[in-house]
């Protein structure tokens, strides 16, 4: 007799396979910052956040087995317990120093971040506005807070501004929150008008720049050194895309660091990012600064993806290929896999009905010879 539970799960899985939504976990085994082994086969990836190819780089990987030697496999407890090893602190130096910011707080991973970081700082009778396109975490922090949430229109600065002029008197405190660079689309926000904009009606900036450290800025600095003039209270991050490895961090001033590190309740109640993760990280960071030429392949590959494919110029690492539907997405996915190249596609609610893509992600690593033979068999897709 089936129970209750299974029987529920069973039917949504039905529904989601007939719209071709159902999602299945594949075998992938990385083999290096390029290349995967999916059944059996090599496939050149177009599908990964490891933007610089640090996660195979010699020196991350030994710094992670040197922190292990050093530190064991695990934080132990939270870091407020006996979990703060002094590789954390560190780490936070230098990055407050990289965003020039006093002060950071490293996070288990992204999702931790905002989901503690907005509602530590937001509450009931607060009003936070969130781009439409932000990423799910900055969505569920902001739910989690108790807060009014507003959606503005997609790098809409008029919308932005109506809607700060229409709600912002009746709120507390304000907060705007955005990508940096849109994990889907591969566009800026461009912070400067909406650090304009917060700072016209007293409303506090936080930026989620997890796909823009490490390519696009000044030395990789992230999307806020595209716009020097912002002000972005909350700087957001992570080390899962070009620093190759895993965990996220935000940035502010030593009073609301210090606030973060004794509120957020996804910081305080939750094991610490293990050390070996924080020594990657650092030397990731030192690979970019010793060569900061590294950090401008990704954009300058993703651009002659687009200059041949006749698309609008790219402004990050990712394009997408936008299919329309779910079930043409997936048949463009595994024609392309049929030719040796890895390019997931991307589906709703991940993104917004009727838009399901290929996502392409460009590294440091790719080749113009690998870049023109995704060109080849793209353009094949249309044939």
């Amino acid at each position: 007799m089936t129970d209750s539970l299974t029987a529920f799960a069973a039917e949504k899985l039905d529904q989601l396979e007939g719209r071709s939504l159902r999602r299945r976990l594949v075998p992938t085994d990385r083999i290096d910052g390029l290349w995967v082994e999916r059944g059996g086969r090599r496939l050149l990836s177009f599908s990964c956040n490891d933007y610089l190819n640090l996660s195979h780089h010699p020196a991350v990987k030994a710094a992670a087995v040197a922190a292990v030697e050093r530190y064991g496999a695990g934080a132990g407890a939270s870091r407020l317990v006996t979990g703060d090893h002094p590789i954390f602190a560190e780490l936070e130096a230098r990055l407050a120093a990289l965003k020039g910011k006093a002060a950071a707080c490293v996070f288990g991973s992204g999702y931790l971040a905002n989901t503690g970081i907005i509602p530590t700082v937001m509450g009931p009778g607060d009003l936070i506005l969130a781009d439409e396109l932000a990423h799910a975490c900055i969505w569920s922090g902001a739910q989690l807070s108790g807060a009014t949430v507003l959606a503005f229109r997609h790098n809409d600065m008029a919308d932005l501004a109506a809607q700060l002029g229409a709600h912002r008197g009746a709120a507390a405190r304000c907060l705007i929150a955005t990508d940096g660079v849109f994990s889907m689309d591969g566009d800026l926000a461009p912070l400067d008008q909406i650090s304009d904009l917060a700072r016209a009606h007293d409303a506090w900036l936080l930026v989620d720049d997890a796909h823009g450290l490490g390519v696009v800025g000044e030395g990789g600095a992230g999307s806020g050194s595209v716009y020097p003039t912002a002000h972005i209270d909350l700087a957001m991050g992570t080390f899962s895309k070009a620093l190759g490895g895993y965990g996220a961090y935000v940035c502010a001033s030593a009073p609301v660091i210090d606030l973060i590190k004794t509120r957020a309740r996804t910081f305080v109640y939750t094991t610490g990012l293990p050390p070996a993760n924080a020594a990657a990280a650092l030397a990731a960071l030192d690979v970019i600064a010793a060569d900061p030429s590294l950090v401008g392949r990704p954009l300058a590959n993703a651009r002659r993806f687009t200059r041949a494919l006749n698309l609008p110029e790219a402004t990050s690492a990712v394009v997408p290929i936008l299919m329309g539907e779910a079930d043409r997405a997936l048949a463009a996915a595994q024609s392309l896999e049929s030719q040796g190249f890895l390019a997931v596609a991307i589906r709703p609610p991940t993104v917004p009905a009727g838009t399901a893509r290929l996502r392409l992600a460009f590294t440091a690593g790719h080749t113009a010879r690998d870049i023109d033979g995704l060109v080849s068999a793209i353009v094949g897709l249309a044939a």
